[in-house]
């Protein structure tokens, strides 16, 4: 059973970090078109987006950050804002059993770059139901919030979970990772889309073999070592489609990054560094030579 906090007028503030796959296999894929997947997911510690809720007369929803002007505050259609449908998903869950979801004002401060492969939407999907059952001392079965999650998609149950993880057929099945170790990274974007669905329509092959076992310890050196011997199975279609992924890539290779790879289905690439300093010093210095792109310097979650 979940519970949300005691009920206060105050705001309550979550964050919705970016959710990063540090391998991603494709493994198969089921009779409803969906893909199979095996990915060894971490979560940023300060690149996020940020979410303040607070009790009002009615509902409002306001946008604001770097990326705020990019996103549609409506909640319905294809691109209808998931901070919104996980509000309504959650309301009607509680309504149902009878329990209050008065009107909230919801402000999504959208520091994450659209649309790249970071699970930022549903980053802000999964934050928006932590924050509300706060907001409204709402009490659910763990089964129950988890449903909504994947109803509202794939990666909502991973973000809810907001802890390194490893998540099979297509991201509800999630198993925690306590071992993994804080990793020091840059984030990088050519703030260019791609478009998944193309990218899946492009594979060669959807039956790989899934990732093999992760490290029981947490000495940066295994991991590095293990992820050398994965992959991101959607990194040589999205390279195809979008050449500044190959770009920004050897970019993070030559700031001195120890290993680079796509996110998802991208175009958002890391660079994993020595230690927090060499990755705010690559950062910078990427900042420095292209402004027009994304690069944040941050360490992950444990």
């Amino acid at each position: 059973m979940i519970s949300g906090s005691p009920k206060s007028e105050a705001e309550v503030v979550e964050t919705a970090p970016a959710k990063i796959n540090l391998a991603l296999h494709v493994t198969g894929q089921r009779a409803d078109g969906y893909h199979l997947l095996d990915s060894i997911v971490t979560f940023a510690e300060d690149a996020c987006d940020r979410l303040t809720l607070t009790p009002a007369e009615q509902d409002s929803f306001a946008l604001g950050g770097r990326f705020g002007a990019q996103l549609s505050a409506k909640a319905t259609g294809q691109d209808g804002n998931l901070v919104l449908k996980a509000r309504d998903n959650l309301r009607s869950a509680l309504d149902e059993q009878g329990q209050s979801a008065p009107p909230v004002a919801i402000m999504l401060q959208k520091n994450l770059p659209i649309a790249s492969g970071i699970g930022g939407g549903s980053a802000d999907a999964a934050a928006t139901l932590r924050g509300l059952m706060r907001v409204w001392n709402a009490t659910l079965p763990a089964e129950a919030l988890s449903a909504i999650a994947l109803r509202l998609g794939a990666d909502v149950p991973m973000c809810l979970a907001g802890r390194p993880l490893r998540a099979r057929g297509i991201g509800e099945d999630i198993e925690t990772l306590p071992a993994m170790p804080t990793l020091s990274m840059v984030l990088a974007n050519p703030l260019k889309g791609v478009s998944t669905p193309e990218i899946f329509r492009r594979l060669t092959q959807k039956d790989n073999p899934p990732v093999g076992a992760s490290p029981d310890g947490s000495a940066i050196g295994e991991w590095l070592a293990f992820l050398k011997t994965a992959r991101n199975d959607l990194e040589p279609p999205a390279r195809a489609i979008l050449p500044e992924i190959g770009m920004i890539s050897g970019m993070l290779e030559e700031s001195g990054a120890l290993f680079v790879r796509m996110s998802g289905s991208g175009a958002t690439c890391f660079g994993l560094y020595g230690d927090h300093a060499a990755a705010e010093t690559a950062a910078a210095k990427l900042s420095r030579e292209r402004p027009d792109w994304y690069f944040q310097a941050t360490k992950t979650t444990v």
